[in-house]
């Protein structure tokens, strides 16, 4: 050692275990750092917590319905005057020929319960749903044997006496409406207090069709739900063997010249266009321009595909990357081609990031609403489940998103609770889709 190494100045007094004021300075810095992130992270879920508890405050009342037993007599003299059973005469019987019969259910059942009331049978019989009318006469038509038999059934209440049981509707509030009275309310708690008229779960929510805005308590999910199903199978189909040939072109076989620069320029831009320019594309398209239906999920799937389609070009060919070049360099060192090391080694260990991409590429469009808006996904109100794949791909329909933006915009209350319901099983949906991301992700990865 020279003398030129040696140190030089005043030799430092004190412990090397004394902080010297720079060090206090960094270290206070640090905890800050550290504060202002755990901060930042107890917010987020503050936040998430109170979203949760908002959507599941407002929307589990949507998954229960208030339910009226009515005894009802099916009056041979009202149904089959003839008695002959001849099922064309029975459907001579319109909805409105049921009216007397439920009324006369209604006298039925108070007098099997000893119950009394100062109201009008025909306004006793307007706490029901506009729909039990139409369901009264579809079991007839169904069962007409039991005509002349008095059958017990379970009859919606509608949607003012529902949102009464549920906290929604007070007597306050109904001062002024014209479609319930404090009258009908009282009638209710008595029916109420008789076990007669009481809340359950409610399986049409899940399962059944939309509804008027005469009868929001009729309405569900189910058909919307299978509209989604099959806008999923037309982005699954279309986009995973399409985004995943692109990514293996750009990523493996194609020349780095400006051309393939600008389409990976371009399919970034993609990614970051605003979705709603999507659904002008499919409109313009699709259905101006080749004469596809309108409100048919074909056509949302074929939008949603355009949308999807950089989402998972992009996160395929990240997943291609991440593979290291090694195993390319000893596939090609033992004799094999280049496609062969592309689709023999490379791509079965890309495959986990590929599901991943394409799994959460599907989640963004199963939450999509915008693009549906403009191709007419909220202009029909589906009655019935379609019978089969074909129907269920070009026969008019909604999607989860847009029935939520349907039932929203409605004026009834009962209809924004069915919202929140909605927006439940819509986020069950993306849950378990993420959660399958997780799954697979672990059960496929392997690390370098």
């Amino acid at each position: 050692m020279t003398d030129a190494s040696l140190p030089t100045g005043p030799t430092p007094k004190g412990s090397i275990y004394t902080q010297s004021p720079r060090v206090k300075r960094r270290n206070a810095a640090e905890g800050r750092f550290k504060f202002y992130g755990m901060l930042a992270i107890a917010t987020g879920l503050l936040m998430l917590a109170i979203l949760l508890f908002t959507i599941l405050s407002k929307g589990t009342g949507a998954f229960q319905q208030s339910f009226i037993t009515l005894n009802v007599p099916l009056l041979e003299a009202k149904l089959d005057k003839t008695g002959e059973r001849d099922l064309e005469k029975i459907k001579k019987v319109s909805t409105f020929g049921y009216a007397p019969i439920i009324q006369a259910g209604f006298e039925t059942t108070l007098e099997q319960a000893g119950l009394q009331s100062d109201l009008k049978v025909k306004t006793q019989a307007a706490i029901l749903s506009k729909s039990v009318a139409a369901d009264l006469r579809n079991y007839v038509l169904t069962n007409p044997d039991m005509i002349g038999h008095t059958v017990e059934f379970k009859f919606l209440a509608n949607s003012w006496i529902d949102g009464y049981l549920k906290g929604r509707v007070s007597r306050i509030s109904v001062a002024d409406n014209k479609a319930i009275s404090a009258e009908q309310l009282d009638f209710a708690d008595s029916l109420r207090d008789a076990g007669i008229l009481r809340k359950s779960f409610n399986p049409a929510f899940i399962l059944g069709s939309d509804a008027s805005d005469q009868r929001p308590e009729a309405a569900g999910m189910g058909v919307s739900m299978a509209g989604s199903f099959f806008m999923m199978l037309v982005v699954l189909f279309l986009s995973l063997p399409i985004g995943v040939a692109a990514s293996i072109y750009l990523e493996e076989f194609a020349p780095k010249n400006r051309w393939t620069d600008l389409i990976e320029v371009n399919i970034s831009n993609l990614a970051a266009v605003p979705s709603i320019v999507f659904g002008i594309l499919g409109l313009a398209v699709f259905i101006n321009y080749m004469n596809l239906p309108q409100s048919a999920p074909l056509v949302g799937g074929l939008v949603l595909t355009l949308m999807t389609l950089p989402t998972i070009i992009i996160s395929t060919r990240a997943s291609l990357k991440s593979v290291p070049p090694s195993i390319r360099d000893a596939a090609l060192g033992v004799g094999a081609s280049k496609m062969q090391a592309v689709f023999h080694h490379v791509l079965p260990l890309a495959t986990p990031g590929i599901l991943t991409g394409t799994i959460i590429g599907l989640a963004q469009a199963l939450g999509e609403t915008a693009p549906l808006l403009l191709i007419g996904m909220i202009g029909f109100i589906a009655s019935n489940a379609p019978g089969s794949v074909a129907e269920g791909l070009m026969s008019p329909n909604s999607a989860m998103p847009a029935q939520i933006y349907e039932w929203a915009k409605r004026a009834d209350p009962a209809f924004y609770e069915r919202a929140w319901g909605g927006i439940i099983i819509l986020l069950v949906f993306l849950v378990s889709m993420n959660a399958l991301v997780v799954i697979l992700r672990r059960r496929f990865e392997r690390r370098w």
